[in-house]
């Protein structure tokens, strides 16, 4: 996929763009901006939650064939130190792809550091 493409969806509303998506894997890079921040004046869990989610869609995405589509069925996000306004880069990973459910993992970091961690069910649904 071109580099720098918009991602669709509410993670697209919010910025996110695709920069790479193959093979079982996908990266996207966000900028952080004081609308993204929570009272604590951190980056909010539910945008870091909605930038896993949406990169490890990508990533399954990339290994499903043109009758399936992959639904989150489970999601876990390990938040390790808060994300501030800047850019951000999320990778996903296919780990495992079964003939129904699919395991990802993706991390976030900012500043070479890492925000949070994620792992993922995605169900694999026909159209």
């Amino acid at each position: 996929m071109a580099d720098d493409a918009p991602v669709g969806g509410f993670a697209g509303r919010l910025g996110a763009t695709l920069q790479e998506s193959d093979d079982g894997s996908a990266t996207l890079t966000f900028q952080a901006a004081d609308e993204h921040l929570n009272p604590a004046g951190t980056l909010h869990g539910g945008v870091v939650a909605t930038l896993v989610d949406t990169v490890m869609g990508q990533a399954v995405r990339t290994t499903t064939g043109d009758g399936e589509v992959p639904a989150t069925s489970q999601l876990t996000v390990t938040y390790l130190r808060p994300g501030r306004p800047g850019p951000l880069e999320v990778r996903g990973r296919v780990r495992t792809r079964g003939e129904h459910l699919t395991i990802c993992e993706a991390d976030v970091e900012q500043d070479g550091r890492a925000v949070a961690h994620a792992v993922a069910t995605f169900a694999l649904l026909e159209r």
